[in-house]
């Protein structure tokens, strides 16, 4: 028995060394590509790459004109509903540092974005050409065993009705339950096509798609005949009302031209990105110290976990070609001090349950059994201020709400899962079993 025992302990003792070294392994690895932008001569997006906002690199100021089939001015709810499509297709490529107006006395859309990183030929003429056009809206039958890795369906190419057949689309108050519907009116050849597909699709969904992007996929409850259809299931007027609009986009009367586009100066420029990138660094540094000096050999396992949050987060920023604003950058920063408070917590519950005679091993165990509440709802709290900023913020505040929305949840998990392996690892070995190591 003795030697199971002892067994036992050893292949917990070598399992625990392999994740241990592992997760250097890799921490190691995202660290290279996230400064140098490659592995093994992959190329692969680093930090490097980061589509800087308007604010530090500068960008483009266009004006999109309507360009009407009769000649006549656009109405300023076609303009709107074409800048609400200006700010999908902005949204799809991770640009939320932009802002778009329109202005209805003169005809045309105000749209500024900023360069792309590291494009020494950047054309602002064709970047604003493929934002501008006029957007493709289609019905389309979709195949259920078809989805992306977010769950939406993927176009088929097997249109039902295209958006021109469109000739209304709005939203109407439903008697039966306080919802907001939207409603829809079909041309006659539209109104054809949509009852012969609607009688064949019964119970399954028609996707309504943006170009590739996916927009809403209702199912079919019955026959739609005589060209009026109404979609239901939107969550608040709001939603119902950008769905209409968007569907009123694939029928805009008019398309848009670009006639005049320059170029801006930052409006804080580079000077201030390397004085907010110093700041960073000093405040990485300084908290390193301090983890080091008051919790020890457990101080460095979390500043190790810092690392793996700080690069983590660089490169998803980097691989989802989001933009990066000095907000953004100071919502970074300010999850990495959210991060080590986290580790904070824990460290002190495991020195609670030393000190209250448990072995280093249960004290461990318990220290992050019992910080995770509180860490949970900490982050969680401003997870949901992050969410709120995102949805009613606009440009540089959606940066800032990304960067800390995704920093919360990466420190989350640094310091539940990566910190956890890194600590357990080493409290197996002999040298690391004297509790002053720990912080007691």
């Amino acid at each position: 028995m003795r030697a199971s025992l002892k067994g036992g302990q050893a292949y917990m003792r070598s399992n625990d060394r392999v994740k241990f070294f592992l997760v250097i392994v890799v921490i190691g690895m995202l660290t290279w590509i996230t400064n140098y932008g490659s592995i093994f001569g992959i190329k692969i997006p680093g930090a490097r790459d980061i589509r800087p906002g308007i604010d530090i690199q500068g960008g483009i100021d266009a004006r999109l004109y309507a360009i009407t089939k009769d000649g006549s001015k656009a109405s300023k709810d076609d303009l709107e509903t074409a800048k609400i499509v200006i700010g999908k297709r902005l949204d799809t490529k991770g640009v939320f540092d932009r802002m778009i107006t329109t202005d209805p006395d003169n005809g045309y859309i105000i749209v500024q974005i900023p360069w792309k990183k590291g494009e020494t030929d950047f054309n602002p003429q064709k970047s604003i050409d493929e934002i501008g056009k006029t957007a493709l809206l289609t019905f389309q039958e979709v195949d259920e065993s078809q989805k992306d890795a977010k769950g939406n369906y993927k176009p088929t190419g097997k249109i039902v009705i295209e958006g021109t057949m469109v000739t209304k689309a709005g939203t109407e108050t439903n008697n039966q339950n306080g919802s907001v519907d939207v409603t829809l009116e079909l041309n006659d050849e539209g109104a054809k096509k949509f009852a012969e597909a609607t009688g064949r699709l019964i119970g399954k969904p028609i996707a309504i798609f943006m170009d590739d992007q996916l927009i809403s996929a209702p199912n079919v409850q019955s026959q739609i005949t005589g060209g009026q259809a109404v979609i239901t299931g939107q969550k608040t007027a709001q939603e119902a009302g950008e769905l209409a609009s968007t569907i009123k986009s694939g029928a805009l009367p008019f398309k848009l031209e670009a006639k005049q586009v320059n170029s801006i100066s930052p409006t804080l420029g580079e000077n201030a990105l390397k004085t907010c990138l110093t700041a960073g660094f000093w405040s990485l540094i300084f908290v390193w110290l301090y983890m080091l000096a008051y919790y020890r050999l457990a101080g460095i396992l979390a500043n190790i976990a810092l690392v793996a949050h700080t690069v983590i987060q660089l490169l998803v920023i980097s691989w989802l070609g989001i933009t990066l604003t000095l907000p953004g950058i100071a919502g970074v920063i300010l999850t990495v001090g959210m991060g080590v408070d986290a580790n904070i917590i824990i460290f002190e519950r495991i020195k609670e349950e030393i000190k209250n005679g448990k072995t280093l091993k249960t004290g461990i165990d318990l220290g992050f059994k019992r910080a995770f509440p509180a860490i949970f709802d900490a982050n969680m709290t401003t997870l949901i201020s992050s969410v709120v900023l995102y949805i009613f913020g606009t440009g540089s505040i959606k940066s800032f709400a990304i960067t800390l929305g995704l920093g919360v949840a990466l420190s989350f998990l640094t310091c539940v899962v990566i910190t956890r392996i890194l600590v357990r690892s080493v409290s197996d070995l002999n040298v690391a079993k004297n509790h002053k190591l720990y912080g007691v």
